[in-house]
């Protein structure tokens, strides 16, 4: 039976870090609000509190009712997490006197605690708060300082219950993957058995369970989420899985066609649909870009609806969603998160679709898609694509769409992508792409003065999507790919190249 670490989110920005941590060490764990935790938690064998944008001293401070997990399993608060126990439990809780965000390091760690073994003095960690804690609560001991913080760590005496100002989740917390372990291997006995072969078993058979002989309708976009999603229904149902491919006038230069073609050996069942004409109408005269998103979610819709009927006795539609994808529209959690921007594929369906949903990725990260696709045995070649947009070119032409910026975008694209595997740079590069601006420059070719559109070339390196950093490509190879773009695209004078990370800007522009 599957292990399971259930992690309270608080809405911190660093609380799906927590699980993607959790999950390197092979260890399941889910994230639910603190405010709506499962009824049922005896399967779980430890329970993480997150961090919090709040601050433990304000009227509408998240308060959870504990008194079914501490005392009775491993509990781990993290930063909000340690300032909740101190503050509501005899501690004391105040306003920092000096900043406490940033690397600092551990300058006291108490002897033989298995919380901090293989631990070194000096450790660096990253502080995130703006509150600290003054006294510590009943029956605590402290475990570890850094130089503006007395109580960056501590225990509590007669239980397993264990708090840490910093965040050990995430990269500057040197050694924060060592602390979760310890906490949850060697203090909670968490058994390291999820994995890729652990998922794919489970998963299938979930899937069984949940579909048993009804027939289930896919959308595939040729990209590594729904390929792999497509793979493990096949392997749940097999000859009850119908795929469909759309076509939706906004892929990349001659893709529709090169995606049907991989298909054919994967064994699937693939139907091909060309509606570039119905999106293009429905995207006509819409800039703003939630309208847009919103345009082709619909029209996706009233597709499958179309090809769904023609299948009899469909119940389910199935996508290759992914956790960013719930992230970035909608709380993961229910919990206090903002919504960053909405995707075609998440949200449900209208009331006239009868089908249900089903999306056996939807709790993985990009990277962990990955590994589980490698497990099915897919091709390294199709697991190793860049992500590449529901919406399609369309979020990355900024204002209206039409047929021929498609065309100007879509000769740019093949340019830049091409031009990176040429190169030997696709594969050291997570994502990337061109955006159509919305603006025309002066430019001259010969003796003529030219007014036509910019270009903007975009890469960076991430390993889920929730950060990403851009990537420095050669300058040679910018220099080249500039050149090949304005001297083969007609309608293009002006190349620039996006040198801005995630946060505070998003991969893509829209």
């Amino acid at each position: 039976m599957q292990q399971n670490v259930l992690i309270l989110d608080f809405g911190s920005q660093y609380t799906q870090l927590i699980a993607r941590r959790v999950r390197e060490l092979n260890i399941y764990c889910e994230i639910h609000p603190y405010n709506n935790p499962p009824k049922d938690i005896s399967g779980f064998k430890a329970t993480i509190l997150s961090g919090s944008p709040f601050s433990v001293r304000a009227e509408d401070a998240p308060h959870p009712d504990l008194s079914e997990i501490r005392g009775k399993m491993p509990l781990l608060a993290v930063c909000y997490g340690a300032q909740y126990l101190a503050h509501f439990h005899g501690g004391k809780v105040e306003a920092s006197e000096t900043r406490e965000y940033g690397r600092a390091n551990l300058s006291v760690i108490k002897d033989a605690e298995v919380l901090f073994e293989d631990i070194t003095e000096n450790s660096q960690v990253w502080m995130s708060h703006s509150d600290t804690i003054k006294e510590l609560p009943t029956n605590a001991v402290r475990l570890a300082s850094t130089t503006d913080v007395l109580n960056a760590a501590y225990r509590i005496d007669g239980e397993e219950t264990f708090a840490i100002q910093f965040h050990p989740e995430v990269y500057h917390t040197s050694d924060g993957k060592q602390l979760l372990e310890n906490f949850l291997v060697k203090i909670a006995g968490v058994k390291q058995t999820w994995t890729p072969e652990a998922f794919v078993d489970m998963t299938v058979s979930e899937l069984k369970e949940k579909i048993g002989d009804d027939k289930v309708v896919l959308g595939l976009s040729g990209g590594v989420d729904s390929t792999v999603a497509a793979v493990l229904l096949h392997k749940a149902i097999g000859k009850n899985l119908y795929c469909i491919f759309v076509n939706n006038g906004l892929l990349r230069k001659n893709e529709f066609e090169s995606v049907l073609d991989q298909y054919k050996h994967m064994g699937l069942n693939v139907k091909g649909v060309d509606a570039s004409a119905r999106f293009l109408d429905a995207l006509a005269g819409i800039s703003e870009p939630e309208a847009k998103r919103k345009k082709i979610g619909n029209a996706f819709i009233e597709v499958f609806d179309d090809e769904a009927h023609q299948i009899q006795d469909v119940k389910f539609l199935a996508q290759g969603t992914i956790y960013p994808d719930v992230i970035e529209s909608v709380s993961a959690t229910g919990g206090p998160s903002a919504t960053i921007k909405s995707h075609h594929n998440v949200g449900g369906l209208p009331d006239f679709m009868k089908l249900k949903i089903v999306e056996p990725l939807r709790s993985l990260f990009k990277d962990e898609v990955r590994r589980v696709g490698a497990e099915l045995g897919i091709d390294k070649e199709l697991l190793g694509r860049h992500p590449f947009p529901g919406p399609g070119l369309a979020i990355r032409i900024l204002g209206d769409v039409t047929a021929e910026k498609v065309r100007i975008l879509q000769e740019v694209d093949a340019i830049f992508i091409n031009g990176l595997k040429e190169w030997m740079l696709y594969d050291k590069v997570w994502q990337a792409g061109a955006i159509l601006l919305p603006v025309n420059s002066v430019g001259v070719m010969g003796d003529e003065r030219t007014y036509e559109k910019v270009v903007a070339l975009r890469a960076v390196e991430s390993t889920d999507g929730m950060t990403a950093d851009w990537v420095p490509l050669p300058h040679e190879f910018l220099q080249k790919t500039s050149n090949a773009i304005i001297n083969r695209v007609k309608g293009v004078n002006r190349v620039v190249y996006d040198i801005s990370s995630k946060p505070p800007a998003t991969i893509e522009w829209e």
